[in-house]
């Protein structure tokens, strides 16, 4: 088939794109800046996300798209620029799919759109929405926007993955590196909930979302596992052969010094150590129900979290990233 992925700079992107091309997919890619080194294999269209005329024009003769570019949740952009990308972006690329007459398009949304999940077991894809940050917004709104066109005649089908980790994963690095290095202190987390999820059975998922996908419907891809941010933690530590720090620090403190670190770094332009985005993941609950995506995709993960995350660390440290 003739795939069109956005978004292909990306942890997620990149190994998707690798698939695909395993596959024997024709693989096109919208870009904007960053390059891969796979687009060498690949069509290259550039461009801005928004720019419905040129999407239509590169999304010609398309089967399958994979709508995965976001302004991410600790990038410096402002709350414009989170709009312009997550929200109208999406509306731009399906309407372009729409009259491009692609035949299915898979959008990606997070488990943020949830929120801070008050049950404290894993939840449905009908679990009320209440997105907190402006990226967990702009990606609820992108995901009712991709929806909307579900209902005008094209086939949609929108997957939030879990907590994703892998091989390669520069966002997960950071926390497994700052436990491997011995500079975490634990902040919180004994009663909060995710669900990790190893970046070949996301894949697997993702191709299954694309060949099973229910118009108009919505999957939770993640693990079989629903985990406590301090078994995660606790896991990490074990597959890193460092002791798990017993200093324990309030969560006001934190949220503090979160706040002041994102205001000082905004005005470099840089990416601070500490965001409220990324304290989100020791505070707001993200516990996921795979249910659905079993029954009706036949999605079944392969790999556990400590099996993930010893293959995951072997592989940083085999990479000198450790």
């Amino acid at each position: 088939m003739k795939v069109f992925v956005t978004g292909a700079s990306g942890f997620i992107g990149r190994a998707l794109v690798r698939e695909l091309l395993k596959r024997k997919h024709q693989v096109d890619l919208f870009l904007h800046e960053k390059g891969i080194p796979e687009e060498n294999f690949c069509q290259v269209h550039k461009g801005d996300i928004c720019d419905s005329d040129k999407l239509k024009a590169a999304l010609k003769g398309v089967d399958i798209l994979y709508h995965l570019a976001a302004s991410m949740g600790a990038s410096q952009a402002d709350e414009r620029e989170f709009i312009r990308i997550n929200q109208k972006g999406t509306e731009a690329v399906f309407k372009a799919a729409m009259e491009a007459q692609v035949k299915k398009g898979i959008h990606f949304s997070s488990a943020g759109v949830l929120g801070d999940v008050a049950q404290n077991k894993a939840v449905a894809e009908d679990y009320p929405a209440n997105p907190i940050s402006v990226y967990d917004r702009t990606k609820w709104e992108g995901e009712k926007q991709a929806l909307a066109f579900s209902k005008q005649g094209m086939k949609v089908v929108v997957l939030r993955p879990g907590w994703v980790y892998g091989p390669g994963d520069k966002r997960t690095f950071k926390l497994i590196q700052a436990i491997a290095n011995k500079k975490f202190v634990f902040v919180i987390g004994e009663k909060t909930l995710q669900t990790p999820v190893y970046i070949r059975d996301l894949i697997k998922g993702i191709l299954l979302c694309a060949e099973k996908g229910k118009n108009g419907e919505i999957y939770h891809l993640g693990g079989d596992e629903v985990m406590t941010v301090r078994h995660i933690s606790e896991c990490i530590a074990d597959a890193a052969q460092v002791r798990f720090p017993v200093i324990h620090l309030p969560l006001a403190l934190i949220k503090s010094a979160a706040c002041l670190l994102q205001n000082v770094y905004k005005i470099f332009n840089r990416e601070a150590p500490l965001t409220m985005g990324r304290l989100a993941f020791f505070v707001h609950s993200k516990p996921l129900s795979i249910r659905k995506a079993r029954e009706e995709l036949g999605f079944s993960p392969e790999f556990d979290f400590q099996t993930g995350i010893h293959k995951t660390i072997g592989w940083y440290q085999e990479n000198n990233w450790l």
